[in-house]
């Protein structure tokens, strides 16, 4: 039997990860002891509540039917909630649906409003998602939109073409580049969709892992947003929980429902219980500040950030510390895919620019997810190479 990939799977770039991946493989193979700075999974264990959560719900018989498609109850209100005390920011249940992670909302959202030929704005260098599993999966033009250092890796709007542009996606704080907004910068996104007629999806994902004081906002807390706008956040980085795919959208009411009849077509929605855990883990917010065991994750976080920045730095490699994220986007001054070959050389593992976007070239993604002894084994690694 023959069978084709269909034309909008064979529109997909090629996976540049692929060749990293078997090099990754091949040492595992050898016995080397690899540290991988390269995936963007917490290493910290969700905090107690969580998990003893999670033990009552999961053993709730009642727990283990269907979910309403758009999530239960009192998830959604618990998501109102939230953004009330976290953002100051009041919506209504019906402006909430459960995802399955935020990636999972990002990527159907286009399924909703994209037609074929239609434009959407991706950030580059940017999660690979914006462009592939949701544009051109969908048979969109993604349309790249450059976020250059110069900028602060911030796409600027002027220069930006708008003719036949139905979608635009921006991600901050960022990944890859771990880059930071205000709500001034915000205000121009809204502005800038409003005015072109474009939806905006914003990517929030990593709105509670910041440091140094920041604090980042949310796009619905600019006047206009919600005529415009929708916004994706997930448990999965706050509450150390990725595997458990528990996310939320919220936002315009007409994009809510375009995503909610997508995934009523394709998903029964999260488990009761996980959205239960949910519900018990946004309560752990009582103000705009963060709870005691976000602090105490994001003060590990960031002794790690300084550890992996001093070094990195103090070896000649230019990089900022982020004030949000566990990235760190490093200039590698010169071939991304090389430089991250080099290193697995000596067992480290880091994320090749380029495999962001053509504008990621030139920089690899390392993050601070691993313990600060195994870090710092990595920097020696590191600095032995580069001496």
């Amino acid at each position: 039997m023959n069978v084709e990939f269909a034309e909008r799977i064979k529109r997909l770039p090629p996976y540049l990860f692929a060749e990293i991946e078997k090099q990754i493989k091949d040492k595992k193979a050898a016995g080397v002891d690899l540290i991988s700075l390269s995936i963007g999974d917490p290493d910290l264990p969700p905090p107690q509540v969580v998990i003893d959560v999670l033990r009552e719900e999961a053993t709730n018989l009642k727990n283990h039917n269907y979910s309403f498609s758009q999530g239960e109850p009192d998830f959604r209100a618990a998501v109102t909630e939230w953004y009330k005390k976290r953002f100051g920011v009041d919506v209504a249940a019906d402006q909430v649906v459960a995802l399955l992670g935020s990636k999972e909302g990002i990527a159907n959202i286009a399924r909703a409003f994209v037609n074929a030929g239609d434009k959407v704005l991706c950030p580059d260098p940017a999660y690979p998602v914006y462009a592939n599993g949701s544009t051109i999966l969908c048979d969109g033009t993604p349309v790249a939109m450059p976020l250059l250092e110069k900028n602060g890796f911030k796409p600027d709007f002027e220069t930006l073409e708008t003719e036949g542009v139905k979608m635009m996606y921006l991600n901050y704080p960022n990944n890859p580049t771990a880059a930071t907004i205000d709500k001034a910068f915000l205000k121009e996104a809204v502005d800038f969709a409003h005015d072109n007629n474009i939806i905006l999806c914003y990517d929030n994902a990593y709105s509670e892992i910041t440091y140094d004081g920041y604090c980042a906002p949310s796009i619905l807390e600019i006047d206009g947003a919600m005529d415009c706008a929708i916004e994706f956040n997930s448990l999965s980085k706050t509450f150390n929980v990725t595997g458990d795919r528990i996310g939320f959208a919220v936002g315009n009411k007409q994009l809510i429902a375009g995503l909610a009849k997508v995934k009523s077509q394709i998903d029964s929605g999260p488990p009761v219980y996980t959205q239960k855990v949910a519900v018990k883990a946004l309560s752990t917010y009582q103000s705009v500040e963060s709870p005691e065991f976000l602090q105490k994750t994001n003060q590990i976080l960031r002794e790690r950030r300084d550890l992996l920045v001093d070094t990195l730095q103090g070896i000649g490699f230019p990089c900022e510390k982020p004030k949000a994220t566990f990235y760190v986007w490093v200039n590698c001054k010169g071939d991304s895919m090389k430089f991250a070959s080099k290193l697995l050389d000596v067992g480290v593992a880091v994320t090749p620019g380029i495999g962001f976007g053509k504008c990621g070239e030139g920089y690899a993604r390392m993050t601070f997810t691993q313990p600060k002894e195994r870090i710092a084994e990595a920097c020696e690694r590191i600095r032995g190479l580069f001496k």
